[in-house]
């Protein structure tokens, strides 16, 4: 039976892909940006949060960057960071998450004159605040944060570097990615930097969610990857059944799939993204419920809650209901994401066996 909308939000989650700068709630975009005197493409939340959702259905990327464009615009003074990571933590522990690494780029806030320590030091003390005030309130949230760096800029290295810096006195810096648009910048423009990542141990993800098909999984592999962000266009080397299923003892995996399959690399999937950017036709033609039950390192994700109109409770839901998962699929997806996070192996532990 599929899960409901509140046995979706009861469930204890583990959400490994979200961005800060894609989940900010309608109210607090138009409060920062009245405070800043920023003009915004609509005239109320609503329609704010109306155009964003439709933006991210158009499969544009000019307008998925201007989208962007208008939340990092309102994230640029220390206080405005704190607030909106704040606010993430709340609204995730009100959905049942127990656990998330929100990603963002601190070059990305730097116009108003911040340096990148100033910048992850708001976003961190957000998340303290956030997690604070939902263990008064009596829910227990724990959130880490994972240093982007743009795949169309030049500053990857300084950002690998910052992680290493941080992490030393900052624990909420869990692990480094490569982040924007990736067709033609793929990981090896950015090669110092990941070796530098890898050199220095540093967790490492890395989206690949673009053409050209599962070439970019491999490369992310190739330079260190841990965890790869999105990976649905691995289904690109699957063999699937007429059925939808994936039959791995009759060769269904093509090299790639099976290096990832056999090495546990987990894949953190945002299935409703992965249809709004077209790498998927359709919510029900997703792979993720036929690679779970096939025995991939798969977790079920938002990307960006504000621009795709999701959160972590109804993703899941949408998949249980599409696929009919079962309560153990449900719960499998949660452990598998608890135990390719980047927590301490106690912790990961604990969260796996609390699922």
């Amino acid at each position: 039976m599929p899960l409901s909308a509140s046995d979706a939000v009861a469930l204890p989650k583990v959400l490994l892909h979200d961005h800060l700068d894609g989940g900010l709630r309608p109210n607090t975009v138009f409060e920062l940006a009245d405070a800043i005197g920023y003009a915004l493409p609509a005239d109320t939340p609503e329609a704010l949060s109306d155009w964003f959702i439709a933006g991210s259905e158009l499969a544009d990327l000019p307008r998925t960057l201007e989208m962007f464009d208008h939340t990092t615009a309102v994230m640029q003074r220390a206080d405005h960071l704190e607030r909106v990571a704040a606010e993430a933590v709340a609204d995730l522990s009100a959905d049942g998450v127990v656990y998330a690494e929100v990603r963002f780029a601190p070059e990305q806030h730097q116009a108003d004159g911040l340096a990148l320590d100033e910048v992850v030091e708001a976003v961190t003390a957000g998340f303290r605040r956030g997690e604070a005030e939902a263990a008064a309130s009596g829910s227990s949230i724990c959130v880490n944060a994972i240093l982007c760096a743009m795949r169309t800029a030049d500053r990857s290295l300084e950002i690998a570097q910052l992680v290493d810096a941080l992490r030393e006195w900052d624990d909420k810096v869990v692990a480094f990615d490569l982040a924007g648009a990736e067709t033609g910048f793929g990981p090896s423009l950015h090669a110092e930097a990941l070796a530098f990542a890898r050199r220095t141990h540093q967790n490492i993800t890395i989206h690949a969610s673009e053409e050209p098909a599962h070439e970019l999984i491999a490369e992310a592999i190739e330079y260190g990857a841990h965890r790869i962000g999105h990976g649905v266009r691995l289904q690109a080397d699957i063999d699937r059944s007429p059925d939808g299923s994936i039959d791995v003892a009759a060769g269904a995996l093509g090299p790639l799939a099976r290096h990832v399959h056999d090495h546990q690399i987990h894949l953190e999937m945002a299935p409703t993204c992965h249809v709004q950017v077209g790498a998927v036709a359709s919510f029900d033609q997703h792979p993720m419920a036929a690679m779970l039950r096939a025995g991939f390192n798969v977790g079920v994700n938002t990307d960006n809650r504000l621009m795709s109109g999701v959160s972590a409770s109804s993703e899941l839901a949408a998949l249980s209901a599409a696929f009919e998962l079962t309560d153990a699929e449900c719960r499998q997806l949660q452990v598998n994401a608890a135990m390719a996070s980047f927590a301490p192996r106690d912790q990961r532990l604990a969260l796996a066996a609390s699922m």
